[in-house]
């Protein structure tokens, strides 16, 4: 680029893994609330899926059966980025363990980040070894965090 006066001058970009800066509060026992957090979220994308399976169903006569498999990832791909981007910014488990997801500069998370996020999380569950990144990462981020460029912080009152 130039300044106008003929001179080249470097165009900064940010690194791609920009550890964030929080005060210690906000990450205190993160990754302890995460697990119950997912656990409380597993069962309750369970029950939406097996529910929505269900009435599908009954409503086809059991026609739709055969393309019903693929039911819960795309019920998990649209829980985590409707409840993520949406005003609290936590799924329900999330907001049980008074946990916010945030991007990386502390602003609210859009649905594509958010549903890339549960993407790349369910993708990193193929390869348990991944989430040990949280124990070496300063914010206790995961890879998928990294990626999707969020952060999960305690909410702040």
């Amino acid at each position: 680029m130039s300044d106008g006066r003929g001179f080249d001058r470097p165009v900064y970009q940010e690194p791609l893994f920009v550890e964030p800066q929080f005060p210690a509060e906000a990450l205190a026992s993160v990754r302890t609330r995460r697990i119950v957090a997912l656990v409380f979220d597993l069962i309750l994308v369970s029950i939406l899926s097996f529910s929505l399976w269900l009435a599908l169903a009954v409503l086809t006569f059991g026609l739709s059966l055969l393309i019903l498999p693929p039911l819960f990832p795309a019920v998990a791909f649209f829980y985590n980025g409707l409840t993520v981007s949406g005003y609290r910014m936590a799924t329900p488990g999330m907001r049980a363990m008074d946990l916010e997801m945030r991007l990386t500069d502390g602003t609210r998370v859009p649905f594509l980040n958010a549903a890339v996020h549960a993407v790349l999380f369910y993708v990193s569950t193929m390869f348990p070894p991944l989430f040990l990144v949280s124990l070496v990462s300063a914010n206790k981020r995961c890879l998928h965090d990294m990626l999707a460029g969020v952060i999960i912080i305690r909410r702040f009152l």
